[in-house]
């Protein structure tokens, strides 16, 4: 073989295998690798310090991929990559069988346009955020595609500050604590520091890492003022005579009212109309009326018979209305 022939060779396997787009740690011992589509190798050190290194023959050191012997030995490892494979747990082990170290590979594709984890809502979002009050809790949710089986790898909550990642690797350390649900589609959140009174001067920004079961990652980010995602929980209506409705302010929204206060939309629909939200064919138009109260709100009803509507929001910021109450007038 002449001088050319292996200059060929060398630039053929320099094209076949490139380098991942990226790679970078995401928690302790979980590493996520961005890829193109394109074949490449991604390279796993079982010991980082020369100390640990000398002190045994990295020769010996055993790996094992998903629990299955690999055929690589030594203190490096090669990950082959392919499209949106070779993602995997990666163990490695002394001539023994003692583990000295594991890392979780997960993939992320470079084209952020074709998501394949979550399902984009209709109003183009993939995670949907809301708060009752201004207390400072609050909560987004998501809907997984069909096809896929996925779970929650990482929370990260902050107002636009660097945050660290809390020794469990689970969530962020600024000030805010958040959990998943049970459900598995949505987690809580609380800013532990948050001051109802004051002004919010950076948003809050949500991103939420999800992977599925052949390690492929996804991230997620919302970026919101608490005001701008506020939704008030139902009111309660009861009857204070044949004519007169009252309602009071929900029991979670933030006091005093005075500080909070919220609006009120009030609805009356004829007999056979059964909910508040929808066009009623069986009645003419029905007239939407705002309300403005401090307090327990009374509101004398015209109709004899049909169904009285009342939803709130907050009256200082262009924020979600309430889900409808309603009350039967017979």
């Amino acid at each position: 073989m002449n001088v050319f022939d292996f200059t060929l060779i060398c630039a053929f396997i320099q094209l076949g295998y490139q380098n991942p787009l990226s790679s970078s740690t995401l928690k302790p011992n979980v590493l996520v690798v961005e890829v193109n589509g394109a074949l490449g190798q991604q390279a796993l050190k079982c010991l980082h310090s020369a100390e640990e290194v000398m002190r045994g023959d990295d020769k010996d050191i055993l790996w094992k991929k998903n629990g299955a012997e690999e055929a690589q030995r030594g203190n490096s490892y090669l990950v082959q990559l392919e499209e949106s494979l070779g993602g995997g747990n990666y163990s490695c082990y002394s001539k023994d069988g003692s583990l000295l170290n594991h890392t979780l590979v997960l993939i992320q594709e470079g084209n952020t346009d074709k998501r394949k984890i979550l399902v984009k809502s209709d109003l183009g979002n993939y995670l949907k955020c809301s708060t009752k009050n201004f207390e400072g809790a609050f909560h987004c949710s998501w809907t997984w595609d069909r096809f896929r089986v996925g779970k929650v790898e990482l929370i990260i909550a902050k107002r636009e500050r660097s945050c660290s990642v809390d020794t469990s690797g689970h969530r962020s350390a600024c000030n805010f604590s958040c959990s998943e649900d049970g459900t598995g589609h949505g987690i809580s959140c609380v800013d532990e520091h948050y001051c109802a009174y004051a002004e919010e001067n950076s948003r809050i920004n949500v991103t939420v890492y999800v992977r599925t079961d052949d390690f492929l990652v996804e991230r997620y980010e919302k970026l919101f003022f608490l005001s701008e995602i506020v939704k008030p929980d139902k009111v309660k209506i009861r009857r204070v005579n044949p004519t007169t409705m009252e309602w009071t302010y929900p029991s979670s929204w933030s006091s005093p009212y005075s500080y909070f206060p919220l609006t009120f939309e009030v609805l009356e629909r004829r007999r056979g109309c059964k909910t508040c939200d929808k066009p009623c064919h069986e009645s003419a138009s029905a007239k939407n009326i705002t309300v403005h109260s401090l307090s327990t709100c009374q509101f004398e009803v015209k109709r004899k018979s049909g169904i009285f509507c009342v939803r709130a929001k907050d009256a200082l910021c262009h924020s979600q209305w309430s889900e409808w109450s309603h009350l039967s007038i017979e």
